[in-house]
């Protein structure tokens, strides 16, 4: 019931976008912190108006075939949120991330006294922050969940339809079946969305058009009066007559409103756009015209309620379709897969999942991304669902629990939005919630009603994966907290450096560290044992934006630690929540490196320009020819200490590169109470030895790969 507010949620960023054109852009010069230069109008219009509707086409069609499922938003909306409240726990935000282009925050002018109240309550109370991540995690467990849901009512509902044809397949006979095709939809998961999405659309597209086709005839056939319902006359009669009947049966109605969630589209896989058009041209009407058919067969046939779709098939129709049905299934259960990937990436950005691996699976396309552990972990769930409950009855129970519950997450954070960041009128919202809200949390009590006939498990689901999604969020922050409480001065790090006990050896070190701020302490753990250093060194933290993608241009933020002769960097590398970071490590470098030329000559450039201007200022009254001379000697000699510096860094990279990776150890520190040491020393650290390390994350290659131990005591 959500849906449409939800999709308002990407259009409304759609229009902040289009708005953007009517202002001159700017983006972070590649020293990054405050400096500013203006980006170029075509470039702008290019970047703002997005994608071509050739490709808006494209992507429709590849959509069909992949979007027949849920898409989760919960965590889009979360992140629109951190955009413009401080609910993020980690205290990684800086100033300069609000110039990046894609960010988005045009705000409308007339602020209100309550948005202001609202978000200062947030921004000051730990305990919101906390209750609006653990929703966050919710949700995302919610949609993970229905990963494994889909896949096993939609094929076992499709090949439950065999049973209508012939009595020689008995239910033990559907169930086998279903975990075959189970088992070869998950393998074939690795093929990645775009062939997943050429071979599946002209199956899908084939489908709609059997039901469509089905349900006009069936309409035509038997009752065509069936339009009436549209009559919400019809609605109210129908609970007066049934009353408690009438409200458990909701629990049922509601899977026919489940497919929509398409149209929560975080844009993980495929535009706003591209979706808007397969929906509405091509999904919406064929599903209406099915449910319609299916009406009026069941005015003349109520005793076949319980296989309505296979019964109400004309009979030379039955083998085609049930053959479509099946590939449909396949397809809905693919849909959920990819989401389920999408979702899991977005978590990972946040430090709310365990490390795991993420595979780019199309050239052409952003964000389509395959996780093999996850996939086959999903796979292993499916089967064991199938097998467990056999029929689609209690796994029905299950998945609108499921569904409802996303919904009901998804609109409390849009009322938020609405009142702090769209400044929707309060009438408006309180309209919102009264219709909206109402109808969401009838339908919710209607599926919790059968909790104990198969509702439980989308719960059990939920918890399992919430608490390892607290696990790892929890000591994550604490590590990030340990190393922001730790962190190395740059006094100090001038100090070690300037040092002449320390061996200045050729090559360039770069240093990891999640921390944004500051220099991290395994430094000076590394410098303890090992008195020698490279002669250029760069310290790269790793940071998520909550948005959607940071452009390859504004990715890197270059500080210099003084003096300038010591060659030693700060870079923060920031990455949006559905970029890919597994990238091949050598372009990385060679970015990396070619940014860093880059800052150095505009950081030159700019100091040459703020001493002349000092200088023009001291001398007033001097001579102009003289004031002339002197800024010509001052210019040529920054000149040639900036080619001299990055003749270094040119030595250096050349000379070879070495990666240095902390391998934390994290253990509770001592006094700490009985549950701080479970869930450190042993739930944390047992995720962290079975799951990818920060060297696999980023495919550094192991013969330039050099870890630093070191122990945390949290």
């Amino acid at each position: 019931m959500s849906t449409p507010m939800v999709a308002l949620a990407s259009s409304a960023e759609m229009t902040w976008r289009g708005s953007a054109m009517n202002v001159e852009l700017v983006l972070p010069r590649s020293r990054g912190f405050g400096d500013k230069q203006p980006l170029e109008r075509s470039r702008a219009t290019s970047s703002v108006m997005g994608v071509k509707w050739s490709v808006i086409f494209h992507l429709a069609f590849q959509s069909t075939g992949v979007v027949y499922g849920d898409i989760g938003g919960t965590f889009a909306l979360y992140s629109l949120l951190c955009r413009y409240v401080k609910v993020g726990l980690t205290p990684s935000q800086e100033a300069a991330d609000r110039d990046v282009s894609t960010f988005h925050l045009e705000l409308p002018n007339n602020s209100l006294r309550r948005a202001s109240k609202l978000k200062s309550m947030l921004e000051n109370s730990r305990f919101a922050k906390l209750f609006l991540l653990f929703a966050t995690m919710l949700g995302t467990s919610m949609v993970i969940g229905d990963g494994v849901l889909t896949p096993s009512i939609s094929v076992l509902s499709a090949v439950g339809g065999i049973k209508e044809a012939t009595s020689v397949m008995t239910e033990e006979r559907v169930v086998w079946i279903s975990v075959a095709i189970l088992v070869f939809l998950f393998t074939f998961q690795r093929f990645g969305t775009d062939k997943v999405g050429y071979t599946f659309a002209p199956i899908l597209c084939v489908w709609f058009l059997f039901i469509a086709a089905i349900g006009i005839y069936n309409f035509f056939m038997f009752d065509p009066t069936v339009v009436k319902a549209i009559n919400p006359q019809y609605i109210i009669e129908y609970f007066k007559r049934n009353k408690k009947d009438a409200w458990i049966s909701l629990g049922g109605i509601v899977l026919s409103i489940t497919g929509t969630e398409a149209l929560f589209a975080d844009v993980g896989h495929f535009t706003v756009r591209s979706i808007q058009v397969s929906m509405c041209t091509v999904t919406y009407p064929a599903l209406v015209l099915a449910y319609t058919g299916q009406a009026a067969f069941l005015r003349k046939h109520h005793h076949f309620v319980s296989d309505t779709f296979f019964k109400s098939i004309p009979g030379p129709m039955y083998w085609p379709v049930f053959v479509v049905a099946v590939l449909a299934a396949i397809i809905a259960s693919q849909a959920m897969i990819s989401g389920t990937f999408s979702i899991i990436q977005q978590s990972l950005s946040l430090g709310c999942f365990p490390r795991v691996k993420i595979v780019h699976t199309s050239a052409k396309y952003e964000g389509q991304v395959y996780i093999p552990e996850v996939n086959y972990l999903l796979m292993l769930a499916c089967v064991a669902v199938t097998l467990g409950f056999k029929t689609t009855a209690k796994i029905g129970n299950a998945y609108g629990i499921a569904v409802v519950f996303v919904m009901v997450l998804t609109s409390s954070f849009l009322v938020l939005i609405m009142v702090m960041i769209w400044k929707t009128h309060i009438l408006l919202v309180i309209s919102y919630v009264l219709v909206i809200g109402t109808v969401e949390l009838l339908y919710l009590s209607s599926v919790l009603y059968k909790f104990d006939q198969g509702g439980y498990l989308p719960l059990a689901f939920a918890f399992f994966l919430m608490a390892i999604m607290y696990i790892w969020n929890d000591v994550y922050r604490r590590k990030y907290y340990y190393e922001l409480d730790h962190k190395i001065s740059p006094e100090k790090v001038k100090e070690i450096v300037v040092n002449t006990n320390f061996c200045r050896i050729p090559g360039l070190a770069i240093f990891y560290s999640e921390l944004v701020h500051g220099i991290p302490p395994i430094f000076k753990h590394y410098v303890t044992n090992v008195p020698a250093l490279h002669s250029v060194l760069v310290f790269v933290s790793i940071k998520s934006l909550p948005i959607s993608k940071v452009p390859a241009e504004e990715r890197f933020l270059f500080r210099r630690i003084q003096p300038n002769e010591v060659n030693v960097f700060r870079c923060v590398v920031r990455y949006g929540y559905t970029d890919v970071r597994n990238e091949q490590q050598e372009p990385f470098e060679r970015t990396l490196v070619e940014r860093l030329m880059k800052f150095m000559r505009e950081d030159y450039m700019f100091s040459t320009m703020i001493c002349n201007e000092k200088e023009c200022v001291e001398n007033d009254g001097a001579s102009e020819v003289g004031s002339i001379n002197a800024d010509n000697v001052n210019n040529e000699k920054q000149l040639e200490l900036m080619e001299k510096e990055i003749e270094v860094l040119d030595k250096a990279w050349h000379a070879g590169i070495v990666h240095l990776v902390g391998e934390n150890e994290v253990i509770a520190r001592k006094g700490a109470g009985i549950g701080k040491r479970i869930l450190i020393n042993y739930a944390y650290n047992f995720l962290r030895k079975n799951l990818r390390q920060t060297d696999k994350m980023f495919d550094i290659p192991r013969q330039r790969l050099l870890k630093v131990g070191m122990t945390y005591e949290l």
